[in-house]
């Protein structure tokens, strides 16, 4: 489906992006996982031993792959790393943004410094790398796919995400914005909604028994999802199945919006 074709991934070390790259390279992509070595341990820890992990996965399945490190909030960062993954692989089709925090922090004591930074790496970064990205699909001439992982979070309210949420609703407007003026240069920009999805970003809702049992209860199709659930998505709208498909938003959440009672 997506033989030919190169990929890159932000975030793409672990939870739903490692889960996106995987999908990606099953589907016949080469691809190149981005992740990043915070300084501050409260926005994560190295995530260099993971991308090596993903890079085996996906060399093993007989595509090319590679790791490369940005910090996806830095613009001079990113335009290094979209010219490193077009020199490894000879160019750039799809890049999924990926990358995101959330520090859950109560609104009235949340510090202007950590604002900042969700915002940067979440919907800046977003931004940045697909910027650099459509720059290159741009100038290959052969169209291209840029999908943000938004989220449910995008269109509900979050107590102790103040700060996570806007950016999730800005990851969306963003591809709707892009969607415009990349249009006539073939490059489709979507995103996904993924609801309650097990990752480390959220383990403190599913690591509870009770709250994780009460989760799934809420969840029509009884479960949480896992990163895979997402990567099927993606992989259709990286896809010429979905070349008429942009500036939409795909919900992939088992059901969990709409159940109000």
């Amino acid at each position: 489906m997506l033989s030919g074709r190169t990929a890159l991934v932000t975030g793409a070390s672990r939870g739903i992006g490692r889960g996106v790259a995987l999908g990606l390279a099953a589907a016949g992509a080469d691809v190149a996982v981005n992740y990043h070595r915070p300084a501050e341990p409260e926005f994560g820890r190295d995530n260099a031993a993971d991308a090596a992990a993903v890079v085996a996965e996906i060399e093993a399945m007989g595509r090319r792959a590679l790791a490369v490190e940005a910090d996806v909030a830095d613009g001079t960062a990113v335009r290094r790393m979209v010219d490193t993954v077009v020199d490894a692989l000879g160019g750039l089709d799809i890049l999924v943004n990926s990358a995101g925090i959330c520090p859950f922090h109560d609104f009235l004591t949340m510090p202007e410094d950590l604002w900042d930074r969700v915002h940067g790496v979440n919907l800046k970064g977003a931004f940045l790398c697909s910027q650099a990205a459509a720059r290159v699909m741009v100038e290959q001439g052969r169209g291209g796919r840029i999908i943000g992982i938004s989220s449910i979070s995008a269109l509900v309210g979050g107590g102790m995400q103040t700060h996570y949420t806007p950016t999730k609703a800005g990851m969306h407007s963003l591809m709707q914005s892009m969607a415009i003026p990349l249009g006539p240069h073939g490059v489709t920009c979507n995103s996904v909604l993924p609801g309650a999805i097990a990752t480390d970003i959220n383990s403190g809702d599913w690591s509870d028994p009770d709250k994780r049992a009460y989760l799934d209860s809420r969840i029509p199709l009884g479960r949480f999802g896992e990163p895979d659930d997402i990567a099927g998505p993606v992989v259709f709208l990286a896809s010429d199945a979905a070349r008429y498909v942009t500036g939409s938003a795909l919900l992939v959440d088992g059901g969990l919006f709409v159940n109000l009672q």
